[in-house]
């Protein structure tokens, strides 16, 4: 069987780091990309590596769609180096920033970061790597249960998650003619280092989301990067346009 291989974006740090890992625990290999900080990309090629896999790191902005086509190249080259392959399996949209602004003091700086990083980025990058996805592959979009409940002051984040879950619907549709899979998962609130660890280091307010969760609790990495191993691998071969909610059953 061929080896597969993923493309995370966002790879090197919260929910995008536990997706690699579990993705690697699976036996897929791994290509990542980090924004910033090299010291914890190369940590996770580590770790990966201790898994058995092999992962290669490469910076990226997701902010920066002219940056895409230079990005797809360095993509192929990888490919070629690392595994003598021309093509990837799996991609997922995951690099992003949060925004807790009412809508009323919301800059337009601020709303066309989230527009680049959450809907542009992931339109356009996305265009660009489709000729290095295999047929048959599977794409994964991050979204957020924002988008479906409402809570003051992230107006602007939802309105663009809410943008790719419809932009999702529509991937799945026109790729289905090279049997390529495109579903969206929308995470609750995690304890991460997002938001500025909001949720994992502020006790009032992890209380606050565990009493609107019908489980009980916030959400951890190991909820979301467990979901996500799950929906790209050839197991959920069925699933297809679909919008797919991790929350524990929060705001139900």
């Amino acid at each position: 069987m061929t080896q597969k291989i993923a493309l995370i974006t966002g790879g090197s740090r919260g929910l995008g780091r536990n997706a690699a890992l579990k993705l690697a625990a699976k036996g897929t290999d791994v290509i990542f990309t980090f924004n910033a900080s090299q010291q914890q990309a190369d940590s996770l090629v580590t770790e990966i590596n201790a898994l058995g896999r092999r992962a290669v790191a490469l910076q990226l902005d997701v902010a920066d769609s002219q940056s895409f086509s230079a990005f797809a190249e360095r993509v192929k080259a990888a490919l070629e180096a690392t595994w003598q392959r021309a093509r990837f399996d799996y991609l997922l949209n995951n690099a992003g920033t949060s925004l807790h602004v009412p809508l009323i003091e919301t800059s337009e700086a601020q709303f066309d970061e989230m527009v680049n990083v959450h809907f542009k980025g992931p339109f356009f990058l996305t265009q660009k790597l489709l000729p290095l996805i295999n047929d048959g592959g599977s794409i994964l979009n991050i979204s957020s249960g924002l988008a479906r409940f409402s809570l003051p002051g992230s107006g602007a984040y939802a309105a663009v998650k809410g943008a790719i879950e419809v932009l999702t619907r529509y991937q799945a549709r026109e790729l289905g003619e090279r049997q390529i899979r495109v579903n969206v998962l929308a995470p609750g609130a995690i304890a991460t280092d997002f938001s500025g660890g909001m949720v994992r280091d502020n006790p009032e307010v992890n209380k606050m989301v565990a009493s609107m969760t019908a489980l009980g609790r916030a959400g951890e990495a190991d909820d979301i990067g467990n979901a996500i191993a799950q929906l790209l691998s050839d197991e959920a071969g069925w699933i297809n346009g679909q919008r797919i909610e991790a929350s524990g059953g929060m705001v139900l």
